[in-house]
């Protein structure tokens, strides 16, 4: 696996979520530098060192409610 993708979505009780798109990964973190290094740390626990992806990319998704 040369990459690995994350959705990253604000959670519900402040900070924010992330999951990882076709494996089983998931952390969360009270802010975008803490859930890089939660990321990180989950990618290296859930992988063998030979196995590890070359890339990790966070895909933040937000939802705006705008008034009609």
């Amino acid at each position: 696996m040369n990459e690995l993708i994350f959705i990253v979505e604000p959670a519900p009780e402040g900070g924010y979520i992330a999951r990882a798109v076709d494996v089983s990964i998931y952390t969360e973190a009270d802010n975008v530098t803490e859930l890089r290094h939660q990321i990180r740390d989950a990618v290296r626990c859930h992988f063998e060192p030979a196995k590890l992806p070359k890339m990790i990319r966070l895909h933040f998704v937000h939802d705006e409610v705008l008034a009609a």
